[in-house]
């Protein structure tokens, strides 16, 4: 079994970890039988967030009886003190916990610090004097709030995307955690479902020993493909490396990952799925993607009011609205 210690935390557990954003879009009971069996069959760590609906409450409902198995993070978008108490409380009583193992600052456009003003690194200080969290860490999308957190000195743990897609600055952060210690927690490693080869996926990110992926799970045959991997993980071999070369060629420049940072959109555009939409259908089969319902979901890019929203907020600096129209126009050479 392979095992990843986060940074200063000491904190070591499954290469595999559990990213529960998915769970929010199944029942109570298939979320519960899901967590249980990941935990029953290793998994160790379990990744959400205040804003994923109810995510956090599946958590608690399935798996907190057995607290003491594994560790848990999640996540406050707050920008004032006064939110992060009332998420942090709100996290609490619906994972029906005490104390959270780390608690993220959720994607903020800053680093926050002692002294800026907001207060919000002074409350995690509190939070962890009070035994309600044990380690401090922030998430994000954009490089140089992720390099700023890291070299601050502040932060156990950083979580950003990473993948086999990444690149060279992306992999210097990576590194630059190792270097301060900083535990780093892998998102997007299947790039939003670009990445469809899961094995793959696996071997590249096994070759970093400081990074903790954390899958996004949503049925049981994905969590079944993870969970063989604890005893039989996939190793770098000709194979993986063709599929790795290959994507790297396909998915080079400019594609979305699927953040979905660029919403609400006032045009009721579904963003993350539209400006993937060429990939998709060619990564993936693409029935379910010409359904009458998928349809109408792309003519709303005719919709668009060009308001900006979508690209201003796009943390990868995307054109997002021409993104999207080329996406739309390609789509329907489909329907022909």
């Amino acid at each position: 079994m392979q095992t990843v210690t986060l940074g200063r935390t000491g904190i070591t557990v499954n290469k595999n970890g559990f990213g529960a954003l998915p769970v929010q879009r199944v029942s109570k009971q298939e979320a519960g039988r899901l967590l249980t069996k990941a935990l029953d069959n290793g998994i160790n760590f379990f990744d959400t967030a205040r804003s994923y609906s109810d995510s956090e409450e599946k958590i608690g409902l399935s798996i907190s009886s057995r607290r003491s198995e594994f560790y848990l993070a999640t996540k406050t978008p707050s920008t004032t003190a006064e939110g992060f108490w009332r998420d942090l409380e709100t996290s609490l009583r619906l994972l029906k916990t005490d104390y959270v193992d780390i608690l993220q600052f959720h994607n903020p456009a800053f680093c926050p610090k002692p002294g800026d003003g907001t207060g919000l690194y002074e409350a995690m200080l509190q939070a962890k004097e009070q035994g309600k969290i044990r380690f401090i860490g922030i998430t994000n999308h954009r490089l140089a709030v992720a390099k700023e957190a890291v070299e601050s000195g502040l932060y156990d743990t950083l979580q950003f995307p990473f993948s086999y897609l990444a690149d060279g600055k992306e992999l210097e952060l990576v590194q630059l955690c190792k270097k301060n210690n900083v535990g780093f927690i892998a998102m997007k490693a299947l790039s939003g479902g670009l990445i469809t080869d899961s094995a793959a996926a696996y071997a590249y990110l096994a070759q970093y020993d400081n990074v903790l992926p954390i899958w996004g799970v949503q049925r049981e045959k994905e969590l079944d493909e993870f969970l063989s991997y604890i005893d039989c993980p996939p190793a770098m071999d000709d194979r993986i490396r063709a599929v790795i070369a290959k994507d790297k060629k396909e998915l080079a420049g400019e594609f979305c990952r699927g953040c979905g940072y660029c919403l609400p959109c006032p045009a009721q555009i579904d963003i993350p799925t539209a400006a993937r939409m060429s990939l998709l259908l060619r990564r993936s089969p693409s029935a379910p993607w010409l359904s009458e319902e998928s349809q109408e979901k792309m003519s709303r890019i005719d919709n668009c009011i060009h308001c900006n929203h979508c690209a201003q907020h796009c943390p990868y600096g995307l054109d997002t609205p021409s993104l999207l129209r080329r996406n739309y126009e390609d789509y329907k050479t489909f329907l022909k």
